[in-house]
């Protein structure tokens, strides 16, 4: 590091993640307080990191998928279904390891997300949003109409209880712990993904998927290799989702939870695996306020109903998208990284 900025003096340093020293230290406290939080933070709170935690992976393979291949994807919610159908079925009936649940929740998702990602190569854009809508009503019919032997019907999965490496996660804090490593596993994973020859496939497809056929890149494979990298996230994250609510039904995977994600990487930023992070972060907070408000407000004004805290959550997604849409299309990531390069030059703007 030198007084006039921060600069690299070899390819390695320049791609690196985390740059100096200080970065180091910010990062090393931050895992350090997110890992403290279940002992001195209250319950609620908890059960809010959490909750956070097993969003987040999800919105990560969205981000992958729309955010760096381009292919618009809004069954993200019904691929988190059957990885959380997935993964329920292998801890209730064949009592294995949460971990080893994560990993088969997270291949059904994928073959499911496959089947869609082949239709990427005829259609696009608007036709590409209808067709991964459809996987959203193909998943609640599936889970609906098969025998309720098999997943429950209506009525969902419970399970008992569920383990890893021999520990239950039987409470709270455990259930904590065990999503934020996984957080920060598919994270890692997610930045070894987008950093490589098929992060750089998906790129140049999405930016014009003619030229990259053109320059030799297997336009199809890679539309296909993003969904199924999107619903392998989604479908970890469900399984996450069954091991913390101990229970499983439909109508916990619908096309609002979907459209919420497509919200997330708004904010956060598309083509940007720290914005999918920070756009869960801030939605998630924002959601929790209205519901933690909603019915203060329902209690000084009866006549609001009670209706108006679901009401407000609609209202509060639809003026977010706009207002992104609108004044930051880039979402929040690209003000930091613009903060971020004009600070590793300063004093020198230009």
């Amino acid at each position: 590091m030198d007084a006039s900025g921060v600069f690299f003096t070899s390819y390695h340093g320049d791609r690196s993640l985390v740059r100096t020293r200080s970065h180091w230290t910010m990062l090393a406290l931050l895992l350090l307080l997110l890992a403290t939080l279940p002992w001195w933070a209250s319950e609620r709170w908890v059960s809010i990191g959490y909750t956070m935690f097993i969003t987040a992976i999800a919105v990560v393979g969205l981000q992958i998928c729309t955010g760096y291949a381009g292919q618009v994807n809004l069954g993200q919610s019904a691929f988190m279904g059957i990885g959380a159908y997935g993964g329920a079925l292998v801890l209730y009936r064949l009592h294995w390891d949460a971990v080893a649940a994560a990993a088969i929740g997270g291949a059904a998702a994928a073959v499911f997300g496959v089947l869609f990602g082949l239709t990427a190569a005829r259609i696009k854009g608007f036709y590409l949003a209808l067709t991964t809508i459809a996987a959203q009503a193909l998943f609640h019919f599936l889970v609906l109409n098969l025998p309720s032997s098999w997943l429950g019907g209506a009525g969902g999965v419970h399970i008992e209880q569920a383990s890893v490496f021999g520990l239950r996660l039987d409470n709270d804090r455990a259930t904590y712990l065990f999503s934020l490593a996984a957080l920060v596993l598919m994270t890692a994973g997610a930045f070894g993904i987008v950093r490589s020859r098929h992060g750089r496939s998906f790129e140049a497809v999405r930016d014009d998927d003619v030229a990259a056929g053109m320059m030799g890149i297997p336009v199809v494979a890679t539309k296909v290799r993003a969904f199924l990298v999107g619903a392998f996230y989604a479908g970890v994250a469900g399984t996450l989702w069954a091991v913390a609510l101990r229970h499983v039904s439909v109508e916990q995977f619908t096309l609002f939870n979907a459209i919420w994600m497509i919200a997330m990487m708004i904010v956060g930023g598309l083509g940007s695996i720290v914005g999918a992070l920070v756009g869960t972060l801030v939605i998630q907070l924002a959601r929790e306020s209205v519901a933690s408000l909603g019915p203060s407000l329902v209690g000084m004004l009866p006549a609001v109903g009670q209706d108006f805290v679901f009401a407000a959550m609609n209202v509060l997604l639809g003026t977010v998208i706009i207002l992104f849409l609108l004044f930051e299309p880039k979402g929040l990531m690209y003000r930091v990284e613009v903060f971020k390069r004009a600070y590793r030059i300063w004093p020198f703007p230009y």
